[in-house]
């Protein structure tokens, strides 16, 4: 099982990213996909989670991301997306993607390392 983020960047303050996690060794739709980020001296966040297919593929977003972020997946690539669009300086974190083993609808706690990527960072300048 492999997670692989990519896509992050420096951007100035309004601007766009579109970052990628290529799923490997399962099948990334038959599971829920969080979007999570750190930032320096702040607590991890979920910013965006998409349910399995079977699950429906319903999206969610945090508070902060709601009418920015759009989370979506392309099941041919086996990779999952999250549109940033009026970045601001305070989306500035390591962005994250993940699965939950044993979760199909966003509900998981997503603890396991193994089941992470190693991050892609976005830096937003003002």
């Amino acid at each position: 099982v492999q997670l692989v983020e990519s896509g992050g960047g420096l951007v100035q303050a309004g601007g766009s990213l579109r970052l990628s996690c290529a799923a490997s060794g399962f099948t990334l739709d038959f599971y829920a996909l969080g979007w999570f980020r750190s930032a320096a001296g702040e607590e991890r966040e979920r910013v965006s989670c998409i349910s399995s297919r079977g699950g429906g593929g319903s999206t969610y977003y945090s508070d902060s991301a709601k009418g920015r972020f759009t989370i979506s997946r392309d099941n041919a690539k086996n990779t999952a997306y999250l549109q940033m669009n009026s970045l601001k300086p305070e989306d500035t974190a390591v962005y994250y993607c993940a699965i939950d083993p044993s979760d199909y609808s966003c509900s998981g706690d997503y603890s396991d390392p193994d089941y992470w990527g190693q991050g892609t960072q976005v830096t937003v300048s003002s």
